[in-house]
């Protein structure tokens, strides 16, 4: 891993929740030489590690993957186009555990991901990238992949993060410097 602040990054794994369990999709991922930290099925809570967070995953073009202390790739079953976040979430609370004791901060520092397929044309950018947190795949740079779509942040991070401040840009400090 090549430093920096420690980031999660939710993809799409599109199959239906209800018929393909966690472990057939690690084992595919794998087949592809393409393996994520986690596989995670919402509706049934069946979570599978792949990777040690330590270890970059398969999910991010170039180097992107090896980013931050940590960049833990989370592989959702379900559709960009219907949010997981309207499921059951079994096992959040598991990973969010894990992803706290690996110091993976819990905010959403580019906001909540688009609706596929506006978010194929989502801004992916490289200073918000750098602060750390959680992203949606769709909003990392050099991305061209539209998802997790539309997703409630809040039911992830919990509404108490949503209520952080953003830190004003520069020239917003400037001007109030002025007054």
């Amino acid at each position: 891993m090549l430093g920096g602040a420690p980031r999660t990054v939710w993809f799409i794994w599109p199959a239906d929740p209800h018929g393909v369990s966690a472990r057939s999709v690690a084992q595919r991922l794998l087949q592809l030489h393409r393996p994520s930290h986690l596989v995670w099925n919402p509706v049934t809570g069946e979570i599978v590690q792949s990777l040690p967070p330590t270890r970059a995953a398969g999910g991010l073009a170039a180097d992107r993957g090896r980013n931050g202390r940590v960049c833990v790739q989370i592989q959702v079953i379900g559709s960009a186009r219907e949010p997981f976040t309207d499921t059951k979430l079994d096992g959040l609370d598991d990973i969010l555990a894990w992803l706290d004791s690996w110091e993976v901060p819990r905010r959403w520092p580019a906001g909540p991901p688009l609706p596929y397929p506006h978010s194929m044309a989502a801004e992916r950018s490289k200073r918000l990238w750098a602060r750390g947190g959680h992203f949606g795949h769709s909003q990392v740079p050099g991305s061209r992949e539209g998802d997790p779509g539309s997703i409630d942040i809040a039911r992830i991070i919990g509404e108490e993060a949503l209520n952080l401040e953003v830190p004003l840009p520069g020239s917003a400090f400037r001007l109030l410097q002025e007054v």
